[in-house]
């Protein structure tokens, strides 16, 4: 259906939304997301060495975006690619832009360690010390330290008519040094890799005074490089392309290609130099040249240049400047322990599932009890007929692929989806392919032009009434480790419909092609896309008609053209649309009679929000006359005969047309009301999150939202405290939506939500 072939012809004299003007570019937006995780360490309000923890992630979530989004950029520039985005940029526009925004954001970076961290940290008693700071006696003992630890690791690559230009692999820290064996040479240049295998902060004593390692190997060039004149030292690192390619339909075999992949990444061009600020002009011309950067690649940073090793001093036994530490807890429905009424095994915990749909909320549950319990049973259960599995990441000592071989150990049939293709993931995923099959495992690795991305498991199961599908349908990856660190929503059901339209998908990784009907999920690339456009065309109609209507969508990014495009139809049209958008974000909210309804939230704090939660009122119930315009709790409207019942859905999949067209993606409604309750309480928080929240303008920027004189309400406290709560009193629901996590009431109508006096902001993972 064309934009103005809507059946009511009320499109025909709407503003052209094919204009550039009302959609942001994709890449600036995601920069925008970077400034607001760095803005994380420079929060007063943040513990110190969280701050610290953010201060690392900035540097690599900056490093995957030149690696993979500058990286192909400048692939198409080199390919002579000029079409213009859907904003208008072409690619070398974007690529300059994004230059231009980047360099003031590494200075702020440098500016926050220098002047902020760094002295706090020598105030709370963790020093981080210039070698020239050091006493006699502590260079004494970090001499002997590097001869006898760190000198022996050391290769210096010199570069002269007698030794090419020596390979820098990616990421890597160097010291660039020129030296001269007299004054009538030319200078040298050696390129000193510091090697990952020692400390990068090194202590001079455990816990409370540091030298980095660099500045230690630069202080001892004597020991490394004896009778020769040091005349410069730098230190430089480079970022590589990881945007290589082979052509899927082409390879023979599709291990080779992704190896070759891996492979090709090392000797990927360059697309960003990073050096010390008092580096020669020399020093800079000759990497320039050399790994064929241009001038605006250069970024000149005082300061250290890569901040992820800095993240050791979280592991530092200081409680006082870190938060509380948090670990999951068990959810209610499968708890163990003295507080439990029932400990679940086997049979018991798929009885458990078949009684209610069970809804996960990682990392507020703990994974290891609740998912990996689930394929331990699975696993275990002598009435399990077959499991299959599609797995996009995860842990490299991974449980669930030790239960799905146990499986097969048991005899039970077991058929696993691994993505070679999850990016920076694909080693780890190689090993784990090969590990399956020398256990007799069948092995999907892809299929050709789609990725898998769809996190789901289905059990098989024989019981007295028949066979039974226990489903597993999740936003989040069967990843141990990120889901103590990731904000993920797990659905469990029984429900028939469910599985078998699990069944379907895995039928089509090992079978020639994707049935195009289901019974219940939604799945990309067959039915997703045109299902959501129904669902907001659908809130579009009821709004003309004047009926209650509404969208509430949380996900990573929206970036697909076509959706923003029809959520600025349904706008026009009177829907009120809430849009929480951790990242990417093409939609400009509040322009004056496109999208005046649309407001967009990002929260960004101790964990990474993940989960996917899209919601549509659907006509229900008629408007309350005292509400004042103001906007509704989701949900919060019961369906009577004037309207239909709200609807609810959680999955993979984001708003990109990567998503919606080029991934296997799979979304499932959820029906049950006590688990509809516990997603309308978890948007309702974030709606109204004024200690990690922030909104966005029409013009891509964002401000901070604070709380003034109301309740601090921060979304990820509340739902700690909501599962800490549940848990306390064997609450079922997991996660106890009638807790008081905050002073007054919090599931409150209206848009507002008590967010005060907004401070606005110069300028943070599938």
């Amino acid at each position: 259906m064309s934009d103005s072939d809507d059946s009511d012809g009320s499109r025909g004299d709407s503003p052209d939304l094919d204009d550039t003007r009302y959609y942001l570019n994709r890449e600036l937006s995601h920069l925008e997301f970077q400034k607001r995780v760095l803005h994380e360490a420079l929060d007063e309000r943040t513990p110190l060495l969280e701050r610290v923890r953010f201060l690392g992630l900035f540097t690599k979530n900056l490093d995957e975006f030149f690696m993979k989004r500058v990286g192909g950029l400048k692939q198409q520039i080199d390919a002579g690619v000029t079409d213009p985005t859907v904003d208008g940029r072409t690619p070398r526009e974007q690529w300059r832009e994004i230059l231009d925004t980047t360099g003031p954001m590494f200075d702020r970076q440098t500016d926050c360690y220098r002047e902020v961290i760094r002295p706090a940290l020598a105030e709370a008693g963790v020093e981080i010390v210039d070698y020239d700071g050091l006493t006699a006696a502590e260079r004494e003992r970090m001499r002997a330290y590097f001869e006898e630890s760190v000198l022996p690791t050391l290769t210096p690559l010199a570069f002269d008519p007698a030794h090419p230009f020596p390979f820098i692999s990616n990421l890597s820290l160097s010291l660039g040094v020129f030296v001269r064996h007299d004054a009538d040479e030319d200078p040298i240049f050696t390129r000193i890799k510091v090697p990952q295998n020692r400390p990068r902060l090194v202590p001079v004593e455990e816990g409370s005074r540091y030298v980095l390692l660099e500045d230690l190997i630069e202080a001892h060039l004597d020991l490394l490089m004896p009778n020769v004149e040091v005349l410069d030292t730098a230190p430089f690192r480079i970022t590589r392309n990881a945007e290589v390619h082979r052509d899927g339909e082409v390879a023979e075999d599709l291990i080779e290609a992704i190896e070759e992949v891996i492979e090709q990444r090392r000797f990927a061009t360059a697309v960003r130099l990073e050096i010390g600020a008092d580096a020669p002009e020399a020093m800079i011309d000759l990497l320039r040249n050399q790994l064929d950067l241009d001038p605006e690649e250069v970024f000149r940073r005082a300061g250290p240049l890569d901040y992820r090793d800095f993240s050791t001093l979280v592991d530092l036994d200081r409680p006082d400047l870190k938060r509380e530490r948090w670990s999951p807890l068990p959810h209610p429905r499968f708890a163990e322990g003295p507080n439990a009424d029932v400990s679940l095994h086997g049979a018991d915990l798929f009885d458990e599932i078949a009684s209610d749909d069970v809804l996960l909320h990682h990392p507020y549950h703990s994974f290891d009890g609740t998912v990996q319990r689930f394929l331990d049973a699975a696993a275990n259960d002598p009435d399990v007929l077959a499991i299959k599995a599609a797995i996009y990441r995860t842990a490299s000592d991974s449980q669930v692929i030790q239960r799905l071989i146990d499986a097969a150990d048991n005899g039970k049939q077991v058929a696993v989806m691994v993505e070679l293709k999850a990016r920076f993931d694909e080693q780890n995923n190689l090993q784990w392919v090969r590990k399956l099959e020398e256990n007799g495992i069948h092995v999907a690795y892809g299929t050709v032009g789609l990725k898998t991305h769809t996190k789901t498991a289905l059990v098989v199961r024989e019981e007295d009434d028949g066979v039974k599908l226990y489903s597993h349908v999740a936003t989040g990856n069967y990843h141990s480790e990120t889901a103590k660190g990731y904000v993920d929503l797990g659905l469990l059901t029984a429900d028939r419909d469910v599985g078998q339209d699990l069944v379907t998908v895995f039928n089509f990784f090992t079978g020639p092609s994707l049935d195009e009907e289901f019974r219940k999920l939604l799945v990309a690339p067959v039915t997703m896309r045109e299902r959501f456009t129904d669902l907001v065309r659908r809130e579009a109609r009821y709004a003309r008609a004047g009926r209650p209507a509404r969208i509430v969508a949380k996900m990573n990014a929206l970036e697909d053209p076509e959706m923003v495009k029809e959520l600025y139809w349904a706008s026009m049209a009177g829907v009120d649309i809430d849009l929480l958008v951790r990242d990417i974000c093409r939609l400009r909210p509040g322009i004056e009679g496109v999208s005046d309804t649309v407001t967009v939230r990002s929260v960004v704090g101790r964990f990474l929000e993940h989960s996917r939660i899209y919601y549509f009122e659907n006509g229900a119930g008629p408007d309350d006359p005292d509400d004042g315009g103001e906007r509704r709790t989701p949900g919060s409207r019961p369906a009577t005969d004037d309207g239909g019942e709200p609807q609810y859905f959680v999955g993979s999949a984001d708003w990109m047309t990567r998503n919606l067209d080029y991934r296997v993606e799979a979304v499932a409604p959820v029906t049950d009301p006590d688990l509809r309750e516990q997603l309308r309480f978890v948007l309702e928080v974030m709606l109204h999150d004024n200690r990690s929240g922030w909104e966005m303008n029409a013009d891509g920027s964002y401000d901070q939202r604070t709380p003034g004189s109301d309740p601090v309400w921060g979304t990820q406290e509340i739902l700690m405290a909501a599962a800490r709560a549940a848990h306390e009193c064997d609450d079922d629901r997991g996660i106890d939506t009638d807790h008081p996590a905050s002073p007054g009431d919090l599931l409150v109508t209206g848009s507002a939500g008590g967010t005060g006096d907004a401070d606005a902001t110069d300028d943070a993972t599938d």
